[in-house]
């Protein structure tokens, strides 16, 4: 066991270093948990998995928070409604399979890498944000990826910087760092569950949590360092690798 956590550990790390600069840190993590952990539930090593995420993306939404600021009003409001949407989403997950929105995912996925790649100016700077933000809106994209996030899974975090990139017409920048504040709060939504049902190994998640949030605070100091251009080419290398986990679900398991 102690090779197997030293691996899940190293794992951890690169999947902290990669979801503080444009999330999908899940796409490293969780298919590595179920393949070096076949012993157990996938209840409890999704359940396991959370913790290192949650460590990760708190480390990293506090270097994002330093950087760009975010009304304190706006952070408590989207950090409620992300935590509600994740916990009913991976209550639904206990409940009822998801595959059958994989399909639907991809075809959005293929689109959204489509969109980033033609696009060249996608992300590289701020639209007149006072016209572009609407509260509403942002709370729709709240539920709706807390609710994916806690009910699927794969890329809600990239979905997150697309949403507020193409809706609410943020930079790179900003769009990560509001996207860390809702990622956090989802995490810490099916943490909550799952912490509840039992379904967390605790002497496999608070290792893989340091080692996680490590690379979540190189990873955000990185992004914050090289800019949106670099982000941009990390999003789209991220958007390619959930194409390819859930193409794999859809067609080949």
């Amino acid at each position: 066991m102690d090779s197997v956590l030293i691996l899940l550990c190293l794992i951890a790390f690169l999947a902290g270093f990669v979801d503080a600069i444009v999330g999908g840190g899940g796409l490293i993590q969780t298919p590595a948990g179920l393949i070096l952990m076949p012993q157990e539930s996938v209840a409890r090593v999704i359940g396991s998995l959370k913790i290192p995420s949650f460590a990760g993306t708190f480390f990293a939404a506090k270097q994002y928070l330093q950087k760009v600021k975010i009304p304190l009003n706006r952070l408590l409001l989207f950090s409620v409604l992300a935590f509600s949407s994740s916990y009913i989403g991976s209550f639904c997950l206990t409940k009822v399979s998801n595959h059958f929105m994989k399909p639907v995912i991809f075809i959005v996925l293929v689109l959204v890498a489509i969109y980033t790649f033609s696009k060249k100016d996608f992300g590289q700077k701020n639209k007149d944000n006072s016209k572009v933000f609407s509260t509403t809106t942002a709370i729709y994209i709240c539920i709706a990826l807390g609710f994916y996030d806690g009910f699927i899974g794969p890329g809600a975090g990239s979905l997150l910087v697309l949403a507020f990139i193409s809706i609410l017409g943020f930079d790179f920048l900003e769009a990560n760092a509001h996207a860390k504040v809702v990622n956090l709060a989802t995490n810490l939504g099916s943490i909550t569950l799952f912490a509840m049902k039992g379904s967390i190994i605790w002497s496999v998640a608070l290792p893989m949590a340091v080692c996680n949030a490590v690379g979540g605070v190189i990873g955000s100091k990185l992004a914050i360092a090289k800019g949106n251009q670099f982000i941009r080419t990390v999003f789209l290398i991220v958007i390619i690798g959930t194409l390819c986990r859930l193409g794999y679900d859809v067609f080949l398991h």
